[in-house]
């Protein structure tokens, strides 16, 4: 694999490579030219790193883990102005699963998931997206533009690029985005209608955790306030009963510009941790029996 993109300078990475399983692979994807809103998402991924290299935590899951054991960082992509991002980022991930990495993708704006999962759905066939959004994100296009971070599920949808795409926590659907919804066969989970389960499914899972799904209240820290979403333990509490399926992830729509003293940076690494136990948990479960 390419080497990574070294840290900037200030920024410890809690990652030494190699770690000593390094079934995951994190990747950096600093990019947000497709926020319709503001910028300052492509600042993320050194935000989360930051958060997760925290003093004032570790970097231990719930489960019971260091998630330094299996987790290596792989860096950012680094984008070359003349080609295309999104092949760009596709290609990063595509060789991190070549090298047996299940990849922890972190946004960036939520446009980067089109390309993410274009990778992983190469792989896996008959794909679950497990959406967590205030946003349906299923503009055709919105204000002029068709890869909008708020049209990126028309396009996976459009491009058959998953088997099902179930959002949860969605509070703010128009008119619109419902008609694509019933069009392209999506499931939506209003936050107003959810009671803290995810619902049953079959195959690999891939998990898109837009940060804005929880209340502003966790999550100060986006560039679109959606009053009325998930407490922090809720959307752990949903990860964590996860089956163990999970092939992919994404953690995106963080804007350090927006932050309150990093707690929705702190956030976002706490996400990342369980998100990874999960997904370490699903590659030991599916590893094949040895003699």
């Amino acid at each position: 694999m390419a080497k990574a993109k070294t840290h900037k300078a200030g920024t410890r990475s809690p990652f030494p490579a190699p770690a000593r399983l390094a079934l995951l692979g994190m990747i950096g994807v600093p990019y947000d030219e497709n926020s319709s809103h503001m910028r300052g998402t492509a600042e993320a991924p050194r935000a989360i790193r930051e958060a997760l290299a925290s003093e004032s935590t570790n970097t231990w899951d719930e489960e019971g883990s260091d998630v330094t054991t299996y987790v290596r960082d792989l860096g950012d992509v680094s984008f070359t102005r003349k080609v295309d991002p999104f092949y760009q980022i596709e290609s990063f991930i595509r060789r991190a699963l070549d090298h047996g990495f299940a990849p922890i993708v972190l946004g960036g704006d939520h446009s980067i998931t089109y390309a993410s999962v274009r990778a992983v759905a190469a792989l896996h066939d008959g794909l679950t997206i497990l959406h967590f959004d205030a946003h349906p994100d299923l503009y055709d296009e919105f204000k002029g533009n068709r890869h909008s971070h708020a049209s990126v599920f028309a396009r996976i949808m459009e491009a058959k690029l998953a088997k099902r795409l179930v959002q949860i926590g969605i509070r703010t659907a128009n008119g619109h985005q419902r008609e694509q919804a019933k069009k392209l066969g999506v499931e939506t989970i209003e936050m107003k209608k959810w009671k803290g389960k995810v619902p049953k499914t079959e195959g690999p899972i891939y998990v898109s955790f837009d940060m804005d799904v929880l209340d502003p209240a966790f999550a100060p820290g986006v560039s679109h306030h959606e009053p009325g979403g998930m407490s922090l333990r809720e959307a752990l509490t949903a990860i964590q009963s996860l089956p163990e399926s999970l092939v992919g992830a994404d953690i995106v729509e963080v804007n350090p510009r927006r932050d309150r003293s990093e707690v929705t940076a702190m956030c976002a690494a706490k996400i990342l941790k369980e998100l990874a136990a999960k997904m370490f948990a699903s590659i030991q479960d599916n590893k094949p029996a040895t003699s």
